[in-house]
């Protein structure tokens, strides 16, 4: 088995050096940042597995790529990058990692609340300018946060936000149970929710699933929180809720599109905290990954 990682960019090639073990599949490791698909099929030729972090791979280009059987792709979010059910006809396989980073995204969820909550983007960017910028914020404990989905990251949220002193709703769309979380229908979930954090998996069904209606629903003055995927919220009724002042904040890792363009509306409203898609951005969630990486490379059967 001949593998390629396609796009170690952001130091992943390194990672990838430090975590490879002596046994591992023979892997070439291509430090490319943009690789449009018209350079696909000549990249990819010979190579039976990739590991794709973030290169667009849509099915007319992979067709052509008639030596790979399988896409590693770095994270649970590969439909945002390709079409798992277009490819499988193809020949490909499409594998996803879960759980590599469920502490590092759990944690960079709860920074955004905390700094939404105390409008610290606000006071920080303000000062900056040379201006004595104060803010009024909202206290969390006793206030109750709800996690719309419950896997391994809204898990570590409600670990975190529990012992924060915070009431933890959840809504999952196949039952679940957990100590600490009271599981809830959605209407209760948006209705009683101080802060609502996403924890969805993208797909056809959860695309648009914040819609206007149910953002309507969630309760005045609340936060939202994202750091699942941007398709997965009504971006434009979300920016209305903003502002109108129904949706106190909004503390958004993800976007529709990424890189977030210059000057866009969500750049330009005050109540809004932004990063980058970089949630998952640890030295130990890198580590995990790219070793979770290795190990599918390693159960791949041989062609």
């Amino acid at each position: 088995m001949k593998g390629l990682f396609m796009d170690a960019v952001d130091d992943l090639a390194s990672v990838f050096h430090r975590m490879k073990r002596p046994g591992d599949p023979d892997v070439t490791v291509n430090e490319q940042g943009d690789i449009a698909p018209d350079e696909l099929p000549a990249l990819l030729a010979g190579y039976d597995f990739v590991l794709d972090d973030h290169t667009q791979m849509p099915t007319e280009a992979m067709r052509e790529c008639k030596d790979l059987k399988h896409i590693i792709f770095l994270g649970t979010g590969a439909r945002s990058y390709m079409n798992p059910e277009e490819l499988a006809e193809l020949g490909i396989t499409v594998h996803i990692i879960k759980g590599y980073g469920d502490t590092a995204v759990a944690e960079h969820s709860i920074a955004l609340m905390w700094a939404a909550t105390r409008g610290l983007a606000a006071m920080d960017s303000g000062m900056r300018a040379g201006n004595w910028v104060r803010t009024e914020g909202m206290e969390l404990t006793g206030k109750t946060i709800g996690l719309l989905g419950f896997g391994g990251i809204a898990a570590e949220v409600a670990r975190i936000a529990g012992g924060s002193g915070m009431k933890v709703l959840a809504w999952n769309r196949s039952p679940k149970s957990a100590p600490g979380v009271a599981f809830v229908d959605l209407d209760t979930l948006l209705a009683e929710s101080h802060v609502l954090s996403l924890h969805l998996l993208l797909n056809d069904e959860t695309r648009g699933f914040l819609s206007a209606e149910r953002i309507a629903r969630m309760r005045p003055g609340s936060i939202l929180v994202n750091t699942a995927r941007g398709a997965l919220v009504d971006e434009a009724a979300m920016i209305a809720a903003l502002e109108s002042g129904h949706l106190r904040h909004a503390g958004l890792d993800v976007f529709d599109i990424e890189p977030l363009p210059a000057g866009h509306k969500l750049t330009t409203l005050p109540n809004v905290t932004l990063s980058a898609h970089s949630a998952f951005r640890t030295p130990e969630a890198s580590d995990n990954l790219i070793r979770l990486a290795l190990d599918i490379a390693c159960t791949l059967p041989k062609v």
